[in-house]
């Protein structure tokens, strides 16, 4: 049985996009102090939670609508 996310980092992640747009996962996770694969692994986490987030050509997370 697989594990639930943590809601925690979830927000945690969908907070650092809208106060960082553009971000790529490696700076995300330094700026919590996580591993870069958690952010990858949970980017689906936070589609489903209804953080929708936006990546562009260059790997770059925005908030959802706002470029």
């Amino acid at each position: 049985m697989a594990r639930k996310p943590d809601i925690g980092r979830i927000e945690a992640i969908g907070h650092y996009v809208d106060t960082h747009p553009g971000s790529k996962p490696i700076d995300i996770a330094r700026g919590l102090g996580l591993e870069p694969s958690s952010i990858t692994r949970l980017l689906p986490a936070l589609q489903d939670q209804g953080i929708l987030l936006s990546e562009d050509n260059k790997g770059r997370l925005w908030p959802f609508g706002k470029r």
